[in-house]
């Protein structure tokens, strides 16, 4: 029988809740870093990459719960990539949300980029033309925007870093946005068939490692991932359980590892 891992290889060890009076002052902060990102030109320096980027066909993947609003796909369109919107009903499909984006993956192909978006994320104007050309300009396989101070969010290494462009990692988290290339998607896609999916992105940091692939952090595009704390909609012993049934025997980066970057990119140069 393959010993289960222990949990602590492969927790962040933190809860990730945002609230109370630490709420209202990390949204300060995020008020301020958004001016300061601003002030700095980048946004515009990013519409311009974009420009200048080669098109590309992109599928973007999501999974809405009746209980939310409908997924804004406003800041997934674009004028100069050709993207595919795949949105299921959570009601409908039935299962778990990689079971779900599994069967969307059955009635569409990945792109040259394909990414998997949570229905409870908000997104920033002009996302996806901005972060596709962001990671191939610094040639990532695996790549995540980062989320605000204010974000529910389990891992620190994901939360936006002052000053910083695009920060190398090994480690790209199964939500709230996550984008994969064609080489990276041929790869990890289908997702394994799991319900909660902890521990899938640490397997995902052990296959990149293997092959060679840049992971990493877009810090200039930041999204908000507010609404709810982390596994608010599940139990969390039931998503360790099934996290360390499917990592046993597996490769996977230990959450230390997760945690470390490796390069902070301050400038598209």
């Amino acid at each position: 029988m393959t010993r289960l891992p222990d949990p602590e290889t492969f927790l962040s060890g933190e809860h990730g809740t945002v609230a109370g009076r630490r709420r209202a002052l990390r949204r300060a902060a995020d008020r301020l870093l958004d001016v300061l990102l601003t002030a700095s030109g980048m946004p515009r320096r990013l519409d311009a990459l974009a420009a200048r980027a080669p098109a590309r066909d992109v599928l973007v993947l999501g999974i809405v719960r009746p209980e939310l609003d409908p997924l804004d796909l406003a800041p997934l369109r674009s004028e100069h990539h050709r993207v595919r919107h795949a949105v299921g009903s959570a009601a409908e499909l039935g299962g778990g949300k990689f079971e779900n984006l599994n069967a969307l993956l059955e009635r569409e192909q990945p792109g040259d980029w394909t990414l998997a978006v949570d229905d409870d994320v908000a997104l920033p104007d002009r996302f996806l033309d901005r972060f596709v050309a962001l990671c191939e300009h610094f040639d990532l396989a695996l790549a995540q925007p980062a989320q605000s101070l204010a974000s529910h969010a389990a891992w620190p290494v994901v939360r936006r870093r002052p000053f910083s462009l695009v920060r190398e990692t090994r480690f790209v988290e199964i939500g709230p946005v996550t984008a994969f290339r064609r080489d990276a998607a041929a790869a990890l896609l289908p997702f394994p068939p799991l319900r909660y999916g902890w521990g899938i992105d640490l397997a995902w940091g052990a296959v990149a490692r293997e092959r060679g692939w840049r992971c990493g952090i877009a810090d200039a595009l930041v999204v908000r991932h507010e609404a709810a704390p982390v596994a608010s909609s599940y139990p969390a012993a039931a998503a360790i359980a099934e996290a360390q049934e499917f990592l046993a025997g597996r490769r996977y980066v230990s959450s230390a590892e997760a945690r470390t970057t490796l390069a902070t990119h301050r400038s598209l140069s």
